[in-house]
């Protein structure tokens, strides 16, 4: 995978970034390693069955530029991620590339996916990522500024396991679709506020919301 990835991925993933003003969208270094994840997922996806999504370019499209989307929404200062049910390591991944002085905490329970986790973060040399193994309800919980689940569960049950990693004054996020926005409200620990973002994939894709929830911040 060490191969210069090809020049119309690299333009399809920079038009993607260009049409969200994404502050890293000139950076070449973070579109050639943007580009390498859609190959490794692309060339991984049917033996591990990691997601749906065949070939570089619809990963690239359906899963990096819905979660460089999603970047935009996460709060600018939140530098650690934790991705609850991260599956093949999104949205996590694409943010730890977007982020590079971030932190991201990958959280996955199948031995698989989290093995390609693995994988992955030493292919691209991602010296902020780290992957775990467990259950995020289970496993022993340290406070991130940001944790994010992504169709890991219905958002009320999301939200009792994004609450663990997340720390004082910092946000849980559930993303999901226009059609149906999450809603975890019935859920919300005291003390925390809770707000609906809309946003847009880039190139024609889906328009998707975000449920944002903030917990108080200590003392």
């Amino acid at each position: 995978m060490s191969s210069a990835p090809p020049p119309a991925l690299l333009e399809l993933l920079a038009a993607g970034l260009a049409e969200l003003s994404h502050p890293r969208r000139n950076d070449a270094a973070a579109l050639t390693s943007l580009a390498r994840l859609c190959a490794l997922v692309g060339a991984w996806a049917g033996q591990l069955n990691l997601t749906g999504h065949r070939g570089p370019e619809p990963v690239a499209r359906d899963l990096v530029l819905d979660a460089a989307a999603l970047d935009l929404v996460i709060p600018s200062e939140a530098q650690t991620l934790a991705d609850i049910g991260s599956g093949a390591g999104f949205p996590g991944l694409p943010v730890a590339i977007l982020r590079p002085a971030g932190r991201v905490t990958l959280i996955e329970s199948r031995e698989r996916r989290h093995h390609f986790q693995r994988h992955a973060i030493r292919t691209l040399g991602l010296g902020n990522a780290v992957a775990l193994r467990g259950r995020a309800e289970l496993l022993p919980a340290t406070g991130h500024a940001c944790a994010v689940a992504q169709a890991a569960a219905q958002p009320v049950l999301a939200l009792r396991w994004l609450a663990r990693w997340v720390a004082p004054g910092g946000v849980a996020v559930i993303p999901g679709s226009a059609a149906r926005p999450p809603d975890a409200g019935e859920a919300l620990p005291p003390g925390w506020s809770a707000r609906v973002v809309t946003y847009q994939v880039p190139l024609g894709g889906r328009e998707r919301t975000a449920w944002i929830a903030r917990a108080p911040s200590r003392g």
